[in-house]
């Protein structure tokens, strides 16, 4: 019994020492946490969705869960072969062309009416604090921080490591010029010493004119947030990015629920809608959608073109690695009035204002 106990005491220490690592970010106070705690969406202590979003889905459980990942013979497919991709010279790209280049997973880099985004990024080849635990598919890490250009936004859906990475964000310290998140989120920023006057945290339904032909608006989605054992003491939140010309959804993860028709209604029709697709399971389908969710949040959106992100660099559920383009493509050339779908391989230019652009399904033979 001593000896367990002084195991048990270890343990605790040890998983201390770990937590106090800086990449965990640092929890929300003092003004932060007094203008979080005015927000609509902040109740009973967190942050939560539009509706009743419950951690796993009915019929579930953690245990069920941790023994389908640990014990239950699941083909996940991880992919043996090199991901595909081709690498486009982000440094060259003239400033005037209107384009995104996808890093996989949700990540991509973004210029439009001569403004570069980097929305989500993670170089690092990891989704997790834990090193070496979720590791990014052979060839799917061709670039890093060396080959972006100055960034003039910096946009952060949410401080999930898959969306916010430690060393990724140290790196793009000196090249990011406005951090733009949601509440809560600059805390982490902040603490990894980035000047707070670079970063622009905001609520649901805000609105930030970024010069007189770019507008930013932050949008709900149905999700969680936390870094450590506290959830939700930080938003997560979608973006509207709009030109004269010109409007684009950036969905950050989301479940299925009425904001995206919400959203729609307000700001679309959208010419590019950009949507969680990947790392599903029916025991946390309120926070992922399901594939049949994105064709229902396409149209609810109004969506000309669609872009399914979330994909092809994690293995963050059980599904194969290539399920889950395989299957939207299929039910999209199922459903009535299918749309285009954007899917590039990883570092191909897609042409914002081209809705004419070719892409192959890259995914198909890879092993």
């Amino acid at each position: 019994m001593i000896t367990f106990l002084i195991l048990l005491f270890l343990l605790a220490v040890a998983t201390y020492g770990f937590l106090q690592h800086p990449k965990f970010g640092k929890a929300p106070n003092g003004e932060r946490l007094t203008l979080i705690q005015k927000s609509p969406q902040y109740k009973n202590g967190k942050f939560e969705n539009l509706s009743f979003t419950p951690d796993l889905a009915e019929g579930a459980s953690f245990s069920k869960v941790l023994f389908e990942f640990f014990f239950k013979k699941v083909d996940r497919k991880i992919p043996t072969d090199l991901i595909p991709s081709v690498k486009t010279n982000l440094k060259e790209l003239p400033l005037h062309q209107d384009v995104l280049v996808w890093f996989g997973h949700s990540s991509y880099f973004m210029q439009l009416e001569g403004k570069r985004f980097l929305i989500d990024p993670v170089f690092s080849g990891n989704a997790s604090p834990i090193p070496g635990t979720t590791k990014s598919f052979k060839g799917s890490d061709i670039y890093t921080v060396d080959d972006l250009p100055e960034i003039d936004y910096l946009l952060i859906t949410h401080d999930h490591y898959d969306h916010l990475d430690y060393k990724t964000i140290l790196k793009l310290k000196p090249k990011t010029k406005k951090i733009i998140t949601a509440l809560g989120v600059g805390s982490h920023f902040e603490f990894w010493g980035f000047p707070s006057e670079n970063i622009i945290e905001k609520d649901w339904y805000s609105t930030i004119e970024l010069d007189e032909n770019l507008t930013l608006h932050t949008t709900p989605s149905r999700h969680f947030s936390g870094r450590s054992f506290k959830r939700c003491n930080t938003l997560w939140t979608s973006f509207v990015l709009e030109s004269n010309d010109f409007k684009m959804y950036l969905g950050g993860d989301s479940g299925y629920d009425t904001h995206f028709a919400e959203i729609g209604e307000k700001y679309g029709p959208f010419d590019i809608v950009l949507l969680d697709n990947g790392q599903y399971n029916k025991n946390w389908k309120y926070i992922h959608n399901m594939p049949e969710d994105v064709i229902k949040a396409m149209k609810d959106l109004k969506a000309k073109r669609a872009f399914p992100v979330h994909s092809s660099k994690f293995a963050l559920s059980l599904h194969a690695w290539d399920e889950p383009l395989k299957t939207v493509t299929e039910l999209n050339s199922l459903s009535e009035n299918p749309i285009l779908l954007i899917t590039p391989m990883i570092g191909e230019a897609v042409e914002l204002k081209n809705d004419k652009q070719v892409f192959q399904q890259w995914w198909k033979g890879i092993k």
